[in-house]
């Protein structure tokens, strides 16, 4: 790759991906603790609840994973361009920053199915 800065033009994307899902798992744990405070029995409920936050959470780890990558392969890019050596490694980096927010982005579809879901379940056992 000659050009350094290719995966850096990717980060602003991927650190939307980023604050939308840090927003997401900050609802799901306020939802989490509001359960946990409640009377009723809803130990089902928390516990799907869980599972979504650790699907969440699991994203967001991809994400930072990609964020890394893309910044290795940045650098690794730019020295090598600096003192014009040929090092296939930004490549490699590169698309493993580019498999992990793929990673990432299908962990977050999941978890908007099983969202959706678990919304259904919630409304039709309170009607």
């Amino acid at each position: 790759m000659n050009e350094w800065y290719i995966p850096i033009t990717i980060l602003p994307g991927i650190c939307l991906l980023i604050l939308s899902t840090s927003n997401i798992m900050i609802d799901l744990s306020r939802e989490i603790k509001s359960l946990i405070n409640e009377k009723e029995n809803t130990s089902v409920l928390i516990e799907r609840k869980l599972k979504q936050l650790k699907l969440v959470n699991r994203a967001m780890a991809f994400l930072y994973l990609s964020v890394a990558f893309f910044v290795i392969s940045a650098l690794i890019s730019g020295i090598s361009n600096h003192v014009d050596a040929h090092f296939t490694g930004s490549i490699y980096t590169l698309f493993s920053g580019i498999l992990m927010a793929f990673l990432a982005i299908i962990s977050l579809m999941l978890y908007s199915f099983r969202a959706v879901k678990l919304r259904q379940d919630q409304y039709h056992n309170i009607c």
